[in-house]
């Protein structure tokens, strides 16, 4: 399958789980199908456009390009460029110790690029695919922003409802590429392994994990909540060698890092402006 189409099909059954759990909780306070007035759905599309369809997009031909470890390297930096878009649409304050941060981190990208062990897959394709994984966690960053200044307003869901809303819409958003890459290509006729993976996609990557993800934001907040991304490159990098085959090397550790300290050091500066 096609990296669209991969992606198409992997909302058709996050969707699908979606419109059930709405039904069925729909007398018990459950989240509601769509969202109500233009406000909501001004924000609606816009992580829709964003958090579905552009972040789906980029990150599964990213994939189709670079090495899953590298990839899931690459994906803690969505906290720094949370931060920095955070600036513009919420007013963060910017300093020096959060440039400083951000400038780590990116050398931490770079090492994972440049001297990564997975040498089978040629440097310039996973520069590709390195910066379209990179653009997949800014975009999802952007997503992050607006979903806190909908809940700010106050008028618009609950973090679960919008969650819901711009899954469906994105899922539209998604259907004319899907069908663009299927005109190119043909109908793909996915064996079993491949439906079950685009089924573990959609059911336990999206929906019971953006659901246990809005819970555990409930129970802990927002920044700890936040601070468990650093548990992607471990999952990420040890499945990708159990399961892919790929290499594990020094310079995915110093990458990591690196990548660790930089996000950190953004999160303590934003914490203590935001405190100030």
């Amino acid at each position: 399958m096609g990296p669209a189409t991969s992606a198409w099909l992997r909302y058709v059954f996050a969707v699908i789980a979606f419109m059930a759990w709405c039904w069925l909780y729909r007398n018990k306070g459950g989240p509601r199908f769509l969202p109500q007035g233009n406000k909501a759905w001004k924000y609606t599309f816009l992580m829709a456009l964003l958090g579905t369809m552009g972040y789906q997009l980029l990150f599964m031909n990213g994939m189709k390009w670079t090495a899953a470890g590298d990839a899931s390297l690459i994906i803690p930096m969505n906290p720094v460029f949370t931060v920095l878009l955070a600036i513009p649409l919420l007013g963060q304050k910017l300093s020096l110790r959060m440039v400083f941060g951000l400038l780590i981190g990116l050398v931490g990208v770079a090492t994972v690029v440049g001297w990564s062990p997975n040498t089978e897959i040629p440097f310039n394709h996973r520069l590709i695919g390195a910066v379209m994984i990179a653009l997949a966690a800014l975009t999802w960053a952007a997503t992050s922003n607006l979903t806190k200044m909908a809940l700010i307003d106050g008028t618009i869901g609950t973090s679960l409802e919008i969650v819901v809303w711009y899954s469906i819409v994105g899922w539209i958003l998604l259907t004319p590429w899907m069908l663009a890459e299927v005109w190119q290509s043909g109908i793909p006729i996915p064996n079993t392994t491949e439906w079950i993976s685009v089924a573990y996609l959609g059911l336990i990557s999206t929906v019971l994990t953006y659901a246990w993800f809005a819970r555990g934001i409930d129970r802990i907040g927002a920044t700890a909540a936040a601070s468990y991304v650093f548990l992607v490159p471990v999952f990420g990098v040890l499945s990708g060698w159990l399961l892919l085959d790929e290499n594990i090397g020094l310079s995915m550790l110093i990458g990591f890092c690196l990548i660790v300290f930089g996000v950190r050091e953004v999160q303590r500066e934003s914490e203590r402006l935001s405190a100030d």
